[in-house]
């Protein structure tokens, strides 16, 4: 197919109104869209509900092993660091996927989660301290984004010259931008971590991964906390700022928000639903040309799941989908295995702010908000607000 039919989803334009997007894309194409993840970098995107399911619970068919694919993209790629093949879950399949899946749920699975939620408290309350006599703050730089790299920095043993390495690595790799150098920078203080807690082993995530019976080698490791830091500090800081917008804009929730009687996780899952903070990925890519639904899907090419598109689908009429059917957190074998902890950490994050600056205001309209340009996730440039001083 001519790249001059394709949908680009690294446009501005893009993220700005990415379901108006959808529906042109469903009116012109149906529910498999051809699309342009970087200049030049085919895929298919599905944007129906139901393809999107039985691909996802469909690994011989749709395995996540990227090998033969990035052996035709070159290294400058913006978004190969994204994509590529890493020895983790995310990114294998068939048996190797299922060694490296057991060792993160064991891993995760022994998070105290009483202790986790006492820890974003007293991060919360600290963070807010620091911009609390100012009257103004961005929710998203000084607020989301501080409690979910320390969050995520706690459960993984990691000290914060390490994890700054780290979120700065993967900043630029989500936004397609000096990417190959974010790589290098996440290979580096991955590196570091797992040296560090293999000679100092402690109560956290890294530890537990080292000590598990899969007996990761040190790049396995790398890669295990690469993917870990991946799908914690960038999305769990969008969806914190995505739910505090919807709280603060959204008149479901707005108007029962000075009254303290908004309900937090009807408005997580209003996000997770409309716009979760990853809107298009669980990348796959078909070794052989798959059918789905009458539609041929060409190999070695990448199949991306649209989470945002699939559950506002209007084939599923007007039924809610909930926070347990909302491909959010993806489904099948690849599904995410700290869906439970991302929940408590934004809650507790929001609870607290709400509680803290109940008066709080958006200082700009809803629409003059900008959204950063890329083909995965849903992230604000900031979130400022006002509140009154006490």
């Amino acid at each position: 197919m001519s790249t001059l039919t394709r949908v680009p989803l690294y446009e501005p334009d893009f993220a700005q109104d990415p379901h108006a997007s959808y529906r042109r894309m469903r009116a012109q194409f149906g529910p498999l869209v051809p699309v342009d993840l970087a200049p030049g970098v085919p895929a298919t995107l599905v944007v129906s509900y139901e393809p999107a399911r039985r691909i996802l619970s469909d690994p011989q068919r749709f395995p996540a092993d990227p090998r033969r694919w990035q052996s035709t993209v070159p290294d400058t790629c913006p978004i190969r660091p994204m994509m590529e093949y890493r020895p983790n879950a995310l990114r294998s399949a068939g048996a190797e996927h299922a060694r490296y899946r057991a060792a993160n749920v064991a891993a995760l699975q022994a998070v105290d989660q009483h202790a986790l939620r006492d820890h974003v408290e007293a991060v919360a309350a600290q963070t807010i301290d620091a911009f609390q006599a100012t009257g103004k703050a961005d929710l998203l730089s000084q607020y989301a984004w501080p409690i979910a790299f320390q969050t995520l920095s706690h459960l993984l043993g990691c000290p914060d010259e390490v994890g700054n390495r780290i979120a700065d690595g993967m900043s630029k790799i989500f936004d397609g931008i000096n990417a190959s150098i974010g790589n290098q920078i996440l290979a580096q203080a991955a590196a570091d971590l797992v040296t560090l807690r293999r000679a100092r082993p402690g109560d956290d995530v890294t530890s537990r991964l080292i000590a598990h019976g899969a007996g990761l080698d040190d790049a396995e490791m790398s890669h295990q906390l690469i993917t870990l830091y991946g799908a914690g500090i960038e999305p769990l800081t969008n969806l914190i700022a995505n739910t505090l917008l919807e709280m603060l804009a959204n008149a479901d929730f707005s108007g029962n928000l000075h009254a303290g009687e908004a309900s937090v996780r009807e408005a997580l899952d209003t996000v997770l639903y409309r716009d979760p903070p990853l809107a298009n990925f669980s990348m796959s890519y078909p070794p052989r040309p798959a059918d789905v639904g009458g539609y041929l899907l060409p190999a070695d090419q990448p199949v991306v799941i649209s989470y945002a598109a699939c559950n506002n689908d209007p084939d599923l009429g007007t039924q809610s989908l909930g926070n347990r059917a909302h491909l959010a957190w993806g489904a099948g074998p690849h599904g995410c295995p700290a869906s439970s902890h991302a929940y408590l950490i934004a809650e507790a994050a929001i609870r607290h702010v709400l509680d803290a600056l109940p008066e709080m205001d958006l200082s700009v309209r809803r629409e003059d908000l900008i959204w950063r340009p890329g083909p995965f996730h849903r992230s604000l440039t900031n979130l400022p607000v006002i509140f009154p001083l006490v």
